[in-house]
């Protein structure tokens, strides 16, 4: 039996359950879950190995990779930026961005790269890693690019370029890079560990990810319980999920090309457990946290979290955030496999297919991870969760392992309300 390290707070003790019990299952190598509510840490809790390789536990100052959970923390950038008056939502990025306004993109709002509208899910041509990590190339080849769609007409899922799109947005108007304005306006006065841009002093702390595959061949088995069956309402099943993989996946397909854009250049697995791609910014794939730190984040767009100077902090105000999280979007995703999968200002909102999780009220929002990876509020509870871990499940819109947790966490705090 795993060894579960940390603490659940009183009223929360069936989160520690439901964690030791997703170890108990084989689900989990490593992994860890936090949460707040009402402003103050009610979940902390960690275990299991951080590196098989190495046989490294997963220690309480463990940080991981957790992919597209990333894009939630990037919207909190922009949206922290458009409560303070810095960005208009609805406004052209022209108006930030001149350079942007080239092949019939001079209407796109920020709105619509925030909500997967502008049509910019790849692009064309060729790119490689080096070119990729300086930035510039990327945004370049952004701003030549035709949209694939009218943009505003439809939604798809810009899987890597929403990181470039919304992060040179931020660049442009604060005259930082988006790691830095999360670093110091965001991350350090919230004393939360979440970097876009790891220093390289912070890389001996971060666990190995594990792909599916390999956790399948050392003996973790697929955590399938949180499928649908395909019946109407309960989500689409293994069987439907293969045939819309056959189009979505394939090398032309829409999403094959939109996770390894630009160009191609992360289309090596290997490249994400590198030193120097940690080291990037990648504003939509490459945030490396710990599960607290998610968890703080979260926690401060729906209420004030006390810092270590005993402040308090708010990244959102209710206003701001009952914009960013109205939604935007409808229909079927034209990347993400034509999935009833809604957005708000960067965020998921908890209507179509993730409703069906069952994670919080009509307002609840937040950002999974491709692997399992999931950030996660609730304003009406005013509760904020982050769960990380290093085995990679299969889907990209969280896993049971997240959902139970989640779940377990909403439920006591609904019986504190």
């Amino acid at each position: 039996m795993t060894t579960i390290s940390g603490w659940a707070a009183p009223g929360f003790e069936e989160v520690r359950e439901v964690f030791q019990d997703n170890f108990d299952r084989g689900v989990e190598i490593g992994a860890a879950f936090g949460a707040y509510h009402r402003g103050e840490k009610v979940v902390d809790l960690w275990g299991g190995v951080a590196d098989a390789r190495e046989g490294r536990a997963w220690e309480d100052d463990t940080l991981v990779l957790v992919y597209s959970t990333t894009k939630g923390v990037a919207a909190m950038c922009a949206n922290r930026l458009a409560q303070q008056g810095a960005i208009d939502v609805e406004a052209p990025v022209t108006r930030y961005w001149p350079e942007f306004g080239q092949a019939g993109k001079e209407r796109v709002t920020v709105a619509d790269l925030l909500s997967h509208r502008a049509g910019l899910a790849w692009v064309d041509g060729s790119m490689s890693f080096d070119d990729m990590v300086r930035w510039d190339p990327v945004i370049e080849a952004l701003e030549k690019q035709a949209p694939w769609w009218p943009p505003g007409s439809a939604h798809g899922y810009h899987a890597t370029t929403y990181g470039w799109l919304v992060g040179e947005v931020v660049r442009r108007v604060t005259g930082m890079s988006i790691g830095t304005y999360l670093r110091t306006q965001i991350a350090e006065p919230l004393g939360a560990d979440f970097f876009i841009g790891l220093p390289a002093s912070e890389e001996p702390r971060v666990a190995r990810l594990v792909s599916f595959i390999e956790g399948l061949q050392s003996g973790h088995p697929p955590d399938l319980a949180g499928l649908g069956d395909g019946a109407p309402g309960s989500g689409p099943g293994l069987a439907e999920l293969a045939e819309l993989a056959k189009t979505y996946f394939a090398p032309e397909g829409p999403l094959f090309k939109a996770l390894n854009a630009p160009g191609g250049a992360l289309a090596d697995e290997e490249v994400w457990h590198s030193a120097r791609l940690h080291a990037a910014e990648i504003p939509a794939a490459n945030g490396i946290c710990d599960a607290r730190s998610l968890a703080r984040l979260y926690g401060a767009c729906v209420s004030d979290v006390v810092t270590s100077s005993g402040d308090p902090f708010r990244i959102l105000t209710p206003e701001q955030l009952a914009r960013a999280t109205r939604q935007e979007t409808e229909g079927p995703d034209r990347v993400l496999l034509g999935l009833d999968i809604q957005w708000g200002l960067g965020f998921n909102v908890n209507t179509g297919m993730i409703a069906l999780a069952g994670l919080g009220g009509p307002n609840a929002f937040g950002h999974f991870g491709m692997g399992g990876s999931a950030g996660w509020a609730d304003p009406d509870l005013q509760l904020g969760m982050g769960y990380v871990m290093n085995r990679m499940e299969i889907g990209t819109t969280g896993d049971t392992r997240s959902f139970r947790l989640m779940r377990s966490c909403l439920d006591a705090a609904e019986k504190m309300s």
